[in-house]
């Protein structure tokens, strides 16, 4: 019997926001640090997120993907505090993480911003990733492919969008293509929705061109964040519709508009030539002890969604 692999997909933790001093702010970061200290300190809180975290250890997936948000305006103390947050949850090889927006809010040189998570972010058998142009990466696990895509580009402010570009468009065809050709189960990791019906204002610029790769070459999901809520849509591939699954912030107040926070536990196993893969919703309990179900899914490689609780 095929052994089921169990991935945690959690997704903008929007860690605490440290102080910052007054020669920081003198750009785009300004606008995010007032909006922090005014709305979104009490959107994201230390409580909901530690009891996710709680709840993953206790379920003890065989993997962790985590799409991106770790940071809010990419100050240098918000990477030191993520990349120590990262080493206390667990190691490099049990963690895959990919940036969001927010996560280069501004430019910041690689060895003082996401060069502290690069460990996290290298494909198998790499060193610590370097730069941008490590992306696509690509770990192997136990017949899974997770391949990890950036969006994440510094934009001007009031701007959330991203951007893949034709370069990691084109590396990450060819290797869905090598990788389908293995028999894995290929999942997509990507902040930004690839959906082509997203607020202008933080959609991903460059959707159609990779909905257009997936057709040509498909995979059997894709796992994004950003939009901070539990979501479910479907794009095109070519043996049938590709599940696009979005996760809610793992920090969010029960309170906030988003409701509780989220995570999810996908189970992913063979079913005959394809893959099956079942999502439970996990959400945080009411005194933050951990999670309980809050909804499953279960579809198949090349047979859509199905909900079924």
């Amino acid at each position: 019997m095929t052994k089921v692999f169990t991935l945690a997909h959690l997704s903008d933790p929007h860690l605490p926001m440290p102080q910052a001093g007054m020669l920081q702010l003198l750009n785009k970061r300004a606008t995010g640090y007032y909006n922090w200290w005014r709305n979104r300190v009490h959107l994201h809180v230390p409580g909901a997120l530690a009891g996710i975290v709680a709840d993953i250890e206790a379920q003890q997936p065989d993997h962790i993907a985590l799409t991106g948000d770790l940071v809010n305006v990419a100050l240098p103390q918000e990477y030191r505090r993520a990349a120590e947050w990262l080493a206390a949850f667990d190691s490099p090889d049990r963690i895959t993480v990919i940036p969001g927006n927010h996560d280069v809010y501004v430019p910041v040189p690689w060895s003082e911003s996401l060069g502290l998570w690069g460990a996290y972010m290298a494909g198998d058998g790499q060193p610590p990733a370097t730069g941008f142009d490590v992306f696509p990466t690509l770990r192997r696990r136990d017949g899974i492919a997770l391949i990890g895509l950036s969006t994440g580009v510094p934009k001007p402010p009031l701007l959330a969008t991203g951007d893949l570009g034709s370069g990691q468009i084109a590396r990450a065809e060819k290797l869905l293509a090598e990788t389908g050709r293995e028999g894995l189960c290929r999942i997509v990791l990507i902040h930004h929705p690839p959906l082509t019906d997203q607020l202008r204002w933080k959609h991903l610029n460059d959707a159609s061109s990779f909905q257009a790769m997936i057709r040509r070459v498909g995979c059997e999901a894709i796992l994004h964040g950003h939009n901070h809520r539990s979501e479910f849509a479907r794009i095109a591939g070519p043996d049938g519709p590709v599940p696009v699954l979005g996760v809610s912030s793992a920090s969010a107040a029960r309170e906030s508009k988003y409701g509780r926070a989220r995570y999810h536990l996908i189970h992913i196993d063979r079913d005959g030539a394809g893959w099956r893969l079942a999502v439970q919703v996990r959400a945080l309990k009411s005194d933050n002890s951990g999670c309980e179900p809050d909804g499953d899914f279960v579809f198949h490689s090349a047979g859509g969604l199905a909900m079924v609780a």
